[in-house]
This record gives C-alpha cells, sequence and structure tokens, in this order.
C-alpha cells in the first residue's frame, strides 16, 4: 500500500474548508438556538439563516427570497421536478429533460411517468451536448418544465444553457437546472440565464455534506415539499440544519470570490492531462467537450480494460478517483452518460474520471502521469482483445 495519498474525486465530493468548519462550530454548542423560537438564542439562529440566504442569493444573482434551504442537491432536484409537475398538472403533464442527467432528475422523471406524467428524454451529441433546437422542437401544448443540467457530472460537458433558459422563456415553459456540478466553477446569474429553479449541494464545493439548496424564482408555481412545520416559509417542513446552512454559505461565498483564480490553476492541471494522458498511452479517447468542460474535469476511456481494475490499482499507489462504470454500485451496466455520447459498452466500461480540486498539484499530475501507463499496460496484457491488437501490429 502507497504511503502517498491524492485525492482526485473531487466531482463526488470535497473536503470541509477550515474557514467553512470555523464558521460551522459555534451552531453546534454555543448558538444552538431553535430557529423558530422567539427567544435570543432562538433569534439569533434565525438571524444566521437568513444571513446565509442573503450568500447564497448573492452568488447566483438571486433574490434571498428565493432561495429554500434543502438537506442536498438530490433533494433539490426532486422537490424542482415533483414540485412543478404536481402544481402545474392541469396545465399539463409533459416534462422534457436530457438522456445524461443525474440520476436525481432521470429517476424522479421515471417516478413521474409511473404516475401518468409524459417525459421526452432529448439524446445528446458525441461531446455530450444537448442540442437547444432538439428543446425547442420538443415542446408541445402540455409542456410543464425542462429540467437541463448546467454541466455534467461525469464528462463535464457545460451545457447551452442560456440558449434553452431563452427558449423556455419564449415558451412560457418553467426551466429547472441541476447545477450542483457548476456552483464554484462557473459563473452563474439566474436572471441573465433564465433559469427558474436552480439546485446545488454544499459538499461539492468544499461545504458540508447533508445540505443543498434550491433557487425558486419569485412567482413560479410549486407545491410544498415536506409537510409539517412552517419552516422555510412554509414550504419546507423540519426544523433546519443550522451548522450545516451557515457551512454551506460559507463555502459558496469563498468559492464564488475565488473562482478565477481557482479556474486558473484547474485548468492549467486539467490541461496537461487531457493533452499528456494520449502521448503516453495508446488507444485512448477523451470524454465531453474539449473547450465547453469543466476546468477540473478530466475523463478518458481507456480500451481493453475494465474500469474498476483501473481504479483499484491507482488506488494501490494512493490515488483515489472515480470511473463511468456503473460495476462498483452492484450494475454490470457501463455508465448511462458514457453509452448516450455513443460509447459502445467496451469502451464505456473503461473509462477514468479525474476531476482536479484546490489542493492538487502539478506533482500530483506528474505521479499520476507516472503511475498510470504502467498499470494501463499490466492490465491489457491480461486481455485477449488486446492480444489480438498487438499481433496485428
Amino acid at each position: 500500500m502507497a504511503n502517498k495519498f491524492i485525492y482526485f474525486d473531487h466531482a463526488a465530493t470535497t473536503y470541509v474548508k477550515p474557514e467553512v468548519l470555523d464558521e460551522m462550530l459555534p451552531y453546534f454548542t454555543e448558538k444552538y438556538g431553535n430557529p423558530s423560537s422567539i427567544y435570543s438564542i432562538g433569534r439569533e439562529s434565525k438571524k444566521a439563516i437568513e444571513e446565509s440566504r442573503e450568500k447564497v442569493a448573492k452568488a447566483i444573482g438571486a433574490d434571498s427570497k428565493e432561495i429554500f434551504f434543502t438537506g442536498s442537491g438530490s433533494e433539490a432536484d426532486n422537490w424542482a421536478i415533483k414540485g412543478i409537475a404536481y402544481a402545474n398538472k392541469k396545465k399539463g403533464n409533459h416534462i422534457i429533460t436530457s438522456s445524461i442527467e443525474h440520476h436525481a432528475v432521470l429517476h424522479t422523471c421515471q417516478y413521474l411517468e409511473n404516475d401518468g406524467f409524459e417525459v421526452t428524454y432529448l439524446p445528446v451529441d458525441a461531446d455530450g451536448l444537448v442540442n437547444p433546437e432538439d428543446v425547442r422542437k420538443a415542446i408541445k401544448d402540455n409542456t410543464i418544465l425542462i429540467s437541463i443540467m448546467f454541466a455534467n457530472n461525469e464528462i463535464g460537458t457545460i451545457e447551452p444553457i442560456a440558449e434553452i433558459g431563452k427558449i423556455a422563456k419564449e415558451n412560457g415553459v418553467y426551466f429547472h437546472t441541476d447545477a450542483v456540478q457548476a456552483i464554484g466553477n462557473v459563473q452563474i446569474n439566474v436572471n441573465e440565464l433564465n433559469v427558474d429553479l436552480l439546485s446545488m449541494a454544499g459538499h461539492k464545493f468544499y461545504g458540508p455534506k447533508g445540505t443543498g439548496a434550491l433557487y425558486i424564482r419569485k412567482g413560479v408555481k410549486i407545491t410544498t415539499f415536506m409537510h409539517g412545520g412552517a419552516q422555510e416559509r412554509g414550504r419546507r417542513a423540519s426544523t433546519e440544519n443550522l451548522a450545516g446552512i451557515v457551512g454551506l454559505a460559507k463555502a459558496i461565498e469563498l468559492a464564488t470570490a475565488n473562482m478565477e483564480e481557482h479556474n486558473k490553476k484547474l485548468l492549467t492541471l486539467r490541461d496537461r492531462l487531457i493533452n499528456e494522458i494520449p502521448e503516453k498511452i495508446p488507444y485512448v479517447k477523451l470524454n465531453g467537450h474539449r473547450e465547453k468542460r469543466l476546468p477540473g474535469n478530466v475523463n478518458y476511456s481507456f480500451e481493453f480494460i475494465e474500469g474498476e481494475s483501473l481504479l483499484l490499482m491507482l488506488d494501490m499507489k494512493g490515488i483515489a478517483a472515480s470511473s463511468g462504470s456503473a460495476c462498483t454500485s452492484g450494475s454490470l451496466d457501463p455508465s448511462h452518460v458514457l453509452l448516450s455520447i455513443g460509447l459502445p459498452h467496451e469502451k464505456a466500461h473503461g473509462s477514468l474520471r479525474i476531476s482536479l480540486g484546490d489542493e492538487n498539484t502539478e506533482e500530483d499530475i506528474d505521479y499520476l502521469l507516472e503511475v498510470l501507463p504502467p498499470i494501463v499496460s499490466r492490465l491489457r496484457d491480461m486481455s485477449p482483445l488486446y492480444e489480438k491488437v498487438k499481433n496485428v501490429k
């Protein structure tokens, strides 16, 4: 087992930054009052939540009254899609989404299909881009919602959100975007983009896990997500995760303030990997758009190997990364995203996602480029398919 440890899986989750943790700690032990209480310690908690709401709103160009705190990005996705569907079912029952959405969106849409709603799953091109004209053509008289992710969690492709938002507005259809991967990596202004609902998750931008938020534009017709108390202006019951909300707000404040510097560093590391991996390893393919992609995302498919084996061998070298293969979750099917961009099963199974973060360095890239080629070579030597290719050569 290697003594070295390098984390290359920031798209899965991030650590909590010290500044964020420092902001949170008093709300566990000192400022712990229930925000619904009228005595001073409760009022202080309520004030902290409202100040946090202001910070989140500022980060995406929204009004603080349009921000609702949730327990995760998945919850925010569920609320946005189910909330619009059920609140507007008298107007229509048709939803438009894409084939490469996160499962929080896809499974929610499938749930609604079982409840009588109609869902159109738009295809993407070989780079993972949704064509805005496909969105326009899919709109019908009974369309009530368009839900297209801001940036893909696997291949890093950034979607044409502004164009889709314009089409949605022109047709009077609500537009939701899952921005879980985009927050802290892309400048976002919900008004400029014509976004009506936007989901985020704190743990993707150095905030705590179990925190999220949903932006709901003023005037949007949406059902209450959770019934009980009057928290979140009566739209989501349950006592607020006070420390978590404070942490999420501090994290988004840091992420947006440092975005330019953060992105400049990540782009340098990302582009070095994108350029040098094919120089060192044959039979590879970059997945996702070369330019319209998240600054920290690198996704390559390696022919003649299994992604799970690649991950395990990288882990033995002290490197944490992820794969497009879903075999680690008990499924034999490869990533639905990689299949949607046209990869055959065997190539989709051999994918590697490197997602970079603040703490990664040039030395980390050096080490990955040192250990990755011999690992791939070793795995290919076990493949009868690769043996045939070598013999042909």
